[in-house]
């Protein structure tokens, strides 16, 4: 046995060189109903320098100070003698002034670099953001989290090179999620613990309020040493294109041959938290878009004046390719400007500024009047950026639309979404920001730009991509969804809307008609003849079954009522010809989709 300080030895068979240094006036309680405090306190002597959380709470590299933590902080150790409990109180979630902490954690993290660069480019932004919104709302009655952060795209073992890439013209639209998220959550006051590895969620804590992953993330659960089960309704799971739940129920997707690589999680679907608001059935997580500048930067724009130029989106020079005639059209009415990895590959007119810095993408975006989609890539940050900065976006249309079941870059994601152009989102809010084109149709185009050189186009973005309208949403939803109650109360029931959708017609499209978003937080009230007859559905007979994802549902004909017999099978998004669906829709605030105007 190692002697470890007072009354304090290694577990028997332990070989570990770990020792916690004694202290002599630190006088341990008896062990009883705490078998895990022992592992506990090791770990924390190896590990309490790893996140300067710990610090904060005053833990310092003494045995006391591990103890204190251990007991009054977390709950794996009895309380020292002469001490209580902390109350809930003394460690309230206070939204930050600064970023000092959070950098510290980062530290030598270079899966993390590029996050760590746009933090650091936007903190005088988020810290201006948290003050707004802490003088609208009352943010002083929260509970600080302990919430877990694996950007398993990031991670060695994913092997998808997208951290070593970032700088050199690589995929962003994931890692900038990540970063605003990461920037979200430190400035609402919760306590981070970052992992980019299988080792590192080795030595997490079990007792999180929330995990935060992506699906590339579930092969590791085997690495930890609590069970999937434990862990589930925890977890939170960064998704850009939405799970729909028949591809997330396992054994629905397998009975139906909707089995792929990202499906088959048997979560409810609104653990999915997507980058668009893509589908009511997950929940809408969203990022900001990076327009408002710090003072410095603001000073080096100044004096940009907008020229007579299109800016293309596309830094692959393989984008571009097949494209020469609509450039062709587009090079007749503008200059055309390039941020792309190879010149060779492109017209000779283009001026190529290769792959460059966010500030320098700024500086061309408020210079252009025209951001010129190119149809690929689908759904990024960079058209709401061009719109921020008061250039117009040409939004190529998709036909046939694009989807999991006709298209190479949608095979195997877990849904069925029809994709109608490069960027729905932005098709969504429309002239004179967003102009729909056929590439293929030169009079389309010509017609468009035209217009857009005859529009004053002023900067437009919806709140719910700036840094308040995220930390808004992120607090709402922190604070309020519950996957882990039996009976969550919230969204707020009154704020439920109950609609028919005729035969055909899914709930997400019969409450859109209605100028609402379907809510499936609401189905399991709706999900018994007592609830429906309050409003006006006269089941004469029901039943329940799991055989259907349009339930709960009307047959007009015979008037019964089907109930979900699996609430994983709830669906905002299916239809059936032979049935009238039962739609729990609400309201929401203007430009902030994720949130109904009760719910904040």
């Amino acid at each position: 046995m190692k002697k470890m300080g007072p009354n304090l030895t290694a577990p028997p068979g332990d070989g570990s060189n770990d020792e916690i240094p004694e202290d002599k006036n630190c006088q341990l309680p008896r062990m009883d109903g705490f078998p895990d405090c022992m592992g506990k306190l090791k770990w924390m002597n190896s590990m309490w320098k790893s996140d300067p959380c710990y610090s904060s709470y005053g833990v310092n590299g003494s045995l006391c100070s591990f103890i204190v933590y251990l007991s009054e902080i977390e709950s794996w150790c009895p309380l020292l003698s002469g001490r209580v409990a902390r109350p809930v109180e003394s460690y309230k979630a206070e939204v930050k002034d600064n970023f000092e902490g959070l950098h510290r954690s980062l530290v030598n993290k270079t899966q993390f670099s590029w996050i760590q660069q746009r933090i650091k480019s936007m903190e005088e932004i988020w810290v201006e953001a948290g003050r707004s919104l802490s003088q609208k709302y009352n943010l002083t009655e929260r509970r600080a989290k302990q919430i877990l952060v694996h950007p398993g795209v990031i991670t060695n073992e994913a092997d998808l090179k997208i951290a070593e890439n970032a700088f050199s013209g690589g995929p962003l639209g994931e890692l900038v999620q990540w970063s605003d998220l990461i920037s979200t959550l430190h400035i609402l006051g919760h306590n981070l613990h970052l992992s980019a590895s299988e080792g590192s969620l080795k030595d997490t804590s079990d007792k999180l309020f929330t995990l935060i992953a992506q699906t590339t993330f579930f092969h590791e659960f085997t690495v930890l040493k609590t069970s999937w089960t434990d862990y589930r309704c925890i977890i939170r799971v960064l998704d850009s294109f939405g799970t729909e739940p028949d591809f997330n129920h396992a054994v629905w997707a397998s009975n139906h041959d909707l089995k792929c690589p990202f499906g088959g999680l048997s979560l409810i679907p609104m653990q999915f938290y997507t980058m668009f608001p893509h589908t009511p059935d997950n929940t809408f997580l969203g990022f900001v878009v990076q327009h408002q500048l710090s003072s410095e930067e603001h000073e080096q724009l100044e004096s940009t004046k907008r020229q007579n130029q299109a800016l293309v989106y596309g830094k692959r020079a393989t984008f571009w390719q097949g494209k020469e005639a609509y450039l062709d059209i587009i090079h007749k009415y503008l200059d055309i400007h390039g941020t792309v990895d190879d010149s060779a590959l492109i017209p000779d007119y283009v001026k190529n500024h290769g792959i460059v810095k966010g500030t320098e993408v700024q500086r061309l975006l408020r210079q252009s009047k025209l951001f010129v989609g190119l149809s690929f890539p689908y759904e990024g940050p960079a058209p709401l950026e061009a719109l921020a900065n008061g250039c117009a976006f040409l939004n190529p249309r998709l036909e046939p639309p694009q989807s999991s079941l006709n298209s190479k870059f949608f095979k195997g994601k877990p849904n069925t979404r029809e994709v109608t152009s490069q960027h729905p989102y932005a098709e969504a809010i429309g002239e004179p920001y967003v102009w729909m084109v056929d590439m293929n149709n030169q009079t389309d185009v010509e017609r468009a730009i035209t217009s857009i050189l005859n529009h004053n186009i002023e900067p437009y973005l919806p709140y719910e991509f700036t840094c308040e309208g995220m930390l808004q949403r992120v607090n709402v939803l922190i604070e309020k969804q519950d996957f882990c109650s039996a009976a969550p109360s919230w969204p707020p029931l009154s704020a439920l809307r109950v609609l028919k959708a005729e035969a055909g017609v899914s709930c997400k499209k019969v409450c859109q008609r209605a100028g609402l978003v379907c809510e499936p937080a609401f189905f399991p009230h709706l999900n018994n003849d007592k609830n429906l007859a309050s409003y006006n559905v006269d089941c004469q007979t029901s039943e329940f079954s799991d055989k259907y994802i349009v339930l709960p549902a009307y047959n007009s004909s015979s008037k019964q009522c089907l109930f979900q017999q699996d609430p994983l099978l709830f669906s905002c998004v299916r239809s059936d010809q032979s049935l009238v669906r039962i739609c729990p829709c609400r309201d929401y605030i203007k430009d902030q989709i994720a949130l109904c105007k009760e719910c904040i």
